[in-house]
């Protein structure tokens, strides 16, 4: 156990990481992620106020569906990247990371209800067989999409999201009834999981951290996340420091690098070409996959896929390539 963001999380359980990993990617796993946020818009100008101030465009959406987004400050760093439930006509339950929950209401307002509902994602190709043991209309939640369901005289709110690659649901439920339904899922064969294993899934799947691959100091343009960022509609916060980005061309970008061996770059180690530092490593971890290093890392714009790179561990030169994420296949 580790504090994370405010919140006691665990690393991994008695399995280990790289078995928690594995069951995740051929199986199923369920974790704790009650440290998102839920701030809740309602109201007949919700919609509209979550318009005026995230980056992507609610109107490629509808009720019930879910989107990804980002939260930006005036220079167009992120803030904090966040995923939207459409719940019903008049409410959004916005899901931001752990500790940018306040700074998030204060941009789009709202009410911070996190403390009345915990999270739990089940995640893998066989999540939707085994919540159908539990509750079949669980299993019916499409993917990006969200729904309201009733199990044992509860509501749950149900989307079809996660952040591992794999298929697979995120339950909000009442925090009177978690323990309840985490116990009822590891019953129906599903291995918890710790944040140990969700890094390395999201990393293998090719997904950026805030925190690392987003930051105050980084733009969705230099993330190359311009796919979630709506420049047809006349105001988001940040919008015009991305145009001005856009017109005067951008310095760094982020790109994927594999290494040989099994020892992993690591946040923070320079990535050399030619004995010339290029850029830095964002995050880094051994994938179990792939059974090797992977990482992301925010490099000079000039350095392309298939180039060459050293990675420097603490003194250690490590042979990479730089690759384009995600670093296993989309399912």
């Amino acid at each position: 156990m580790v504090e994370f963001g405010g919140w006691d999380m665990p690393i991994s359980y008695p399995s280990g990481t790289i078995t928690e990993h594995l069951a995740c990617r051929n199986g199923a796993v369920i974790f704790d992620v009650s440290h998102l946020g839920t701030v809740r818009v309602e109201g007949y100008y919700a919609k509209a106020a979550l318009q005026e101030v995230l980056t992507n465009d609610l109107d490629k959406i509808s009720v019930g569906q879910t989107q990804y987004t980002q939260l930006l400050n005036q220079d167009g760093g992120v803030l904090d990247d966040i995923i939207v439930w459409w719940v019903n006509q008049d409410r959004f339950d916005v899901m931001p990371n752990a500790s940018n929950t306040q700074q998030v209401v204060r941009a789009i307002g709202g009410v911070d209800v996190t403390e009345s509902r915990a999270v739990l994602a089940v995640q893998g190709p066989k999540s939707r067989e085994c919540l159908g043991k539990i509750c079949a209309e669980f299993k019916s939640v499409a993917r990006n999409t969200v729904r309201n369901i009733v199990w044992q005289n509860v509501s749950y709110v149900v989307a079809g999201t996660g952040y591992t690659g794999e298929d697979g649901l995120e339950i909000a439920v009442p925090k009177s009834h978690a323990e309840k339904l985490f116990n009822a899922v590891v019953s129906s064969g599903v291995m918890p999981a710790g944040l140990g294993a969700r890094d390395t899934l999201r990393l293998e799947a090719g997904l950026p951290l805030h925190g690392h691959e987003l930051s105050p100091s980084i733009t969705p343009l230099e993330a190359q996340l311009k796919w979630a960022v709506a420049f047809n509609k006349p105001k988001f916060a940040g919008k015009r420091a991305l145009e001005a980005q856009l017109a005067n061309g951008l310095t760094r970008l982020l790109v994927g690098v594999t290494t040989l061996g099994r020892r992993p770059p690591r946040e923070g180690c320079d990535v050399l070409i030619d004995c010339k530092k290029v850029g830095t490593i964002t995050s880094g971890n051994f994938s179990p996959i792939l059974e090797h290093g992977i990482a992301f890392a925010l490099v000079d714009a000039f350095v392309k896929v298939g180039d060459k790179v050293v990675v420097d561990v603490r003194g250690t030169q490590i042979e990479g390539t730089v690759v384009k994420p995600p670093f296993i296949a989309k399912k």
